[in-house]
């Protein structure tokens, strides 16, 4: 058992107060007068007890490194290595996101390429059945018309038959009023109409 300076010295002056018959000493320091009037300094700063405070030192050190290292250390690392998993965890999660986003993007760029090819394919073909529709419809047309230009032609070629034997006609009509009229005898329409031909072939 270890005993304080401050018990010693309390128990020198419990002796020195039985001895010496009721000396004077300080009850609430514990610091005895030893009869010249001087008084010891404070207790930590005596070097008599330095072993005591070194042994108690050691051992207040050891119980705080013992706790340290089994108590505060332990959940220090632990809540660092939850925090290195955690980071790791979200790097993956990240890495993996990316991967995902550029998987995204690639095949959104290919579904891009592919409907603009399948786009410029599709008007490329709408152009050519626009143009094989337009030169079907340019051909009719001009089939209908040069259709109707033969069948103009063909009543403007009748039509000037029929005028011209009209024209004869009336021409052989005239002709036989006039040679009535001016020479006074017959002729008959078969003369007039010879007449007119030789004429008119002339």
């Amino acid at each position: 058992m270890f005993v304080t300076p401050a018990f010693a010295q309390a128990q020198e002056t419990e002796e020195m107060q039985s001895g010496n018959g009721g000396a004077e000493m300080h009850t609430e320091t514990g610091v005895a007068d030893h009869g010249g009037g001087h008084e010891a300094g404070f207790p930590p700063f005596d070097s008599s007890t330095f072993p005591s405070q070194l042994l108690w030192l050691a051992i207040t050190f050891g119980l705080f490194y013992m706790f340290m290292n089994k108590v505060v250390v332990p959940r220090i690392g632990g809540i660092l290595e939850h925090r290195r998993d955690r980071i790791a965890q979200d790097l993956d999660e990240a890495n993996r996101l990316k991967e995902e986003a550029d998987n995204a993007i690639a095949a959104y760029e290919q579904d891009l390429a592919t409907a603009r090819n399948k786009a410029s394919e599709i008007g490329q073909e709408a152009r050519d059945k626009a143009k094989a529709a337009a030169d079907a419809e340019r051909s009719k047309v001009e089939a209908e018309l040069s259709e109707r230009m033969a069948e103009a032609e063909k009543s403007i070629a009748d039509i000037k038959a029929k005028a011209l034997k009209e024209v004869d006609a009336i021409a052989v009509d005239t002709a036989t009023d006039l040679v009535k009229h001016l020479l006074g005898g017959s002729v008959t329409k078969a003369e007039v109409d010879a007449a007119v031909r030789d004429v008119a072939g002339k």
